[in-house]
């Protein structure tokens, strides 16, 4: 039996033994205490489970698009060394394909909070 099969056999193992350890393990008895939310001392004001604004998961999809064009940007510096043409030409595509999508959101009315 080879080292890749024995490291598959122990891992695959052991994947399932902790996962029925932290299935069966844990014992749950919920109560009112428990499954009230926690407002910092005072009584509870309506449900806590209301649903978010679409607007909260819109600004952090923006935030992510605009977090992940900083990592695709970040090492142009460095690249330029190396051909300097087509860093500067990939570069200014990322940018431009970004720049798009934000003036396509912003012309749909996406970026606005209050309607």
């Amino acid at each position: 039996m080879n080292t890749t099969m024995l490291m598959l056999i122990s891992t695959t193992l052991l994947s399932a033994l902790l996962i029925f350890i932290a299935f069966w393990l844990p014992n749950s008895n919920p109560d009112t205490e428990k499954l009230s939310p926690y407002e910092c001392g005072f009584d509870p004001v309506g449900s806590a489970r209301l649903p978010f604004s679409i607007r909260f998961f819109l600004v952090a999809v923006l935030f992510l698009l605009f977090d992940l064009e900083i990592a695709l940007l970040l090492p142009s510096p460095w690249a330029t060394q190396m051909s300097p043409t087509n860093t500067l030409t990939w570069s200014v595509i990322i940018l431009l394909l970004l720049t798009t999508g934000l003036v396509y959101e912003w012309f749909q009315g996406g970026l606005e909070w209050a309607e």
